[in-house]
């Protein structure tokens, strides 16, 4: 399976150029043979690179350490699915599962594609086979292929980073990729709607469901990332702005913005050259988050590079396929003309280009904070150093602005909002938000951005609130039905506005826990067994946790291990206990740490063992070295992120699931192209 694996990716390359020259050609030449040949060969591709993977994962699964990537990330105590997980784990891995993913994708666009939407396809296959040919010829001449074999085979592989042994990590980093890559079929179209010259909504229209899809994979990615680092980096923290954590944050807030400013275009056919550039900007960001992790051009704990050599190259296509884009942005600029003009700032229009441009803000704010420190070290020798506080100054007000568009842009009125209008939407979500913002003001809260948070989070869930009663009482007036049963075929009958409401919710929830974070609390103390920590909860609690001191049971994959038994006593009351680490894995010289979290609606208790007086001698369990520090936090709302990641979920996937009797895009032919492929098909 392992050669077949090799052997398999040799032939996706020539297979793979061949789609994308013959899919250009055919659409250009009106040749329907052509078009299904290119269209055949994204099955191929994909198939082959099934193979491939599976190759990799053989591999790993028989300890094949002969072959240079596994001996460098796996080892024969290494767990099996962290085997599997091999196949993203390090530089090489990952781009292939970059391709394989695309290419599954890229079947999916083609077989639901097949007796409709002719006339866009011939260039969609070139252009998906070209980003294909792409990623394969990388692997194959870039000296990233999985497949290289050592000069001997070691007895045992170097394992996994241990920072990455995490059950989040097999969860995290696929889907990041399945927002990446599935992004690339919306730009195919859209480059293929250029090609045309057919530049209405349509190609929108076939596309939205694949824009929702890679929207939510990018937003389920980036929180699986965060609930990993809080979990793993031994910090307490979920975000610290890390170069990897901003790539991947970028796409999304374009892909927000795209999502939004579509809307603007199909109601009021506006922003056309704007939304042509957001789906190319958001595909060429997917392509800079994969270049920044596999570069080696940064230092995180997220990268995945072994060479720089593809640096130039990722920076290379990147350079061909913006300037493409603006080429064809340019040349159809005509037919690219807005229809309408924004009449007034209060209008739904206006709402949606403001929240555009501070999601634009944002991604500028956090590519220039990531990209500067390489900047600054080409031109003087010398990085510069942009931290977590440079993003905070820059992005929270943007952030609150953004919070209340959130409310703002769904109910005010299209063209021209009425007093009227503003009035019965607003009025009473204001007086809701200033009443809680009182009220936490005389209970003490003084911090000022926590304060603008809540309220606007509360004014942004009193609209959605207010919106859901209003519809639901209307259905149940109209068509007799429960105030239960009108709420589901309220949101039934449109998912998407109903599901986007439900989206705005989770958002609301997260930016709710960003602000309780001003609201932590700590305490560092070094203790021996017997000793005890106390802390105080912003909520009025005290948590004593009492040291019982230090073990050293053998783990697998483990050389030592230090672990720290804390028995805990909520107001006086027992409330179970913690246990923090100290690893050292076989092959790893730094110990890592793994915290202890304790969980509750409204906080976390967050255990970590900092340090030990004589590591040493713990990994020994030696009884005198048992002394060790302690940090323990008291982390507030920390885990709404997680809920409203789960009301994200599910309000995305009730807008992308498809309603009864919904209308979809009729199929037209295009002449020539369309009817000459099904003919050939049928033949």
């Amino acid at each position: 399976m392992i050669l077949l694996g090799e052997f398999a990716l040799w032939i996706a390359l020539p297979i793979g150029i061949w789609g994308a020259i013959f899919g250009f050609i055919g659409g250009k030449k009106q040749r329907g043979d052509l078009v299904l040949s290119s269209e055949r060969s994204v099955y191929a591709v994909f198939f082959l690179l099934v193979l491939t993977s599976a190759g990799i994962i053989t591999a790993f699964l028989t300890d094949r350490f002969e072959y240079w990537y596994v001996a460098n990330y796996s080892n024969r105590e290494l767990d099996t699915y962290f085997k599997v997980a091999g196949l993203w784990a390090g530089q090489r891995g990952s781009l292939v599962f970059w391709v394989l993913l695309l290419s599954f994708f890229s079947c999916v666009a083609v077989y639901s594609n097949r007796r409709k939407n002719r006339e866009f396809m011939p260039y969609v296959v070139g252009v998906l086979q070209t980003v294909s040919s792409f990623f394969l010829v990388v692997l194959l001449f870039a000296d990233v292929n999985p497949f290289e074999r050592l000069p001997f085979a070691p007895a045992d592989g170097r394992g996994l980073n241990p920072q990455l042994q995490n059950y989040w990590m097999t969860i995290h980093p696929p889907t990041l990729y399945l927002g990446f890559t599935s992004f690339t079929i919306p730009f195919a179209f859209a480059i293929s709607a250029l090609l045309r010259g057919q530049l209405d909504t349509r190609w929108i229209a076939i596309t939205r469901r694949w824009i929702l899809v890679s929207w939510f994979f990018l937003a389920n990615g980036i929180i699986f990332g965060m609930r990993w680092a809080y979990e793993e980096l031994g910090w307490g923290g979920f975000w610290f702005w890390d170069p990897v954590e901003n790539a991947s944050l970028l796409p999304w807030l374009t892909a927000t913005a795209f999502l939004h400013s579509i809307q603007i275009q199909e109601n009021r056919g506006m922003l056309k050259i704007w939304n042509m550039s957001l789906v190319a900007l958001t595909f060429l960001l997917t392509i800079f988050a994969t270049f920044l992790t596999r570069s080696g051009l940064i230092e995180s704990v997220h990268t995945f590079a072994e060479n720089t050599k593809i640096a130039f190259i990722f920076l290379s296509f990147m350079g061909v396929v913006g300037g493409g884009c603006l080429l064809l942005i340019a040349w159809r600029r005509p037919l690219l003309k807005s229809e309408n003009q924004i009449q007034s700032f209060l209008s739904r229009e206006a709402a949606f280009l403001f929240n555009n441009l501070f999601l634009l803000g944002v991604a500028f704010a956090v590519l220039w904070g990531t990209l500067f420190p390489l900047i600054t070290e080409g031109i003087t020798g010398q990085a510069i150093a942009v931290g977590p506080p440079f993003f905070n100054r820059v992005n929270l007000p943007i952030g609150m602005a953004l919070l209340a568009l959130m409310g703002i842009g769904p109910v005010i009125g299209w063209r021209k909002a009425s007093r009227r209008n503003l009035v019965r939407n607003f009025l009473t979500p204001v007086v809701v938000g200033t009443m809680v913002v009182t009220g936490l003001y005389l209970r003490g809260v003084r911090n000022e951005m926590a304060l603008v948070t809540f309220g606007l989070s509360v004014f942004v869930l009193t609209i959605i609130l207010v919106e859901f009663i209003k519809g639901t009482r209307a259905r149940s007036f109209i068509e007799g039905e429960g105030y239960v049963v009108a709420f589901l075929h309220l949101v039934k009958r449109n998912r998407r506005r109903w599901g986007g409401y439900i989206v705005h919710v989770g958002v609301v929830l997260i930016f709710t826990a960003f602000a309780g974070s001003a609201f932590d609390r700590e305490v560092i103390q070094t203790l021996d067994p017997g000793e005890t920590i106390t802390i105080e909860s912003p909520f009025g609690h005290e948590y004593t946790l009492t040291y019982q001191g230090l073990s050293s049971p053998r783990g697998q994959n483990m050389l030592r291990q230090a672990v720290a038994l804390m028995t805990v006593e909520k107001d006086g009351r027992p409330a179970g206990s913690l246990t923090a680490e100290k690893r050292l894995y076989l092959t790893w010289e730094a110990p890592v740490t793994e915290v202890g979290i304790q969980s509750a609606f409204l906080e976390d208790l967050y255990l970590i063992l900092e340090n030990v007086s004589d590591l040493g001698g713990a990994f020994e369990n030696v009884a005198d070295a048992q002394r060790a520090t302690f940090e323990v936090q008291v982390n507030v709302l920390v885990g709404w992120i997680w809920y409203g990641g789960l009301i994200l979920t599910i309000g995305s996937l009730i807008g992308m699931w498809p309603s009864r009797g919904q209308t979809t895009v009729a199929p037209r032919t295009a002449k020539g192209v369309g009817q000459s492929a099904l003919a050939v098909k049928a033949s």
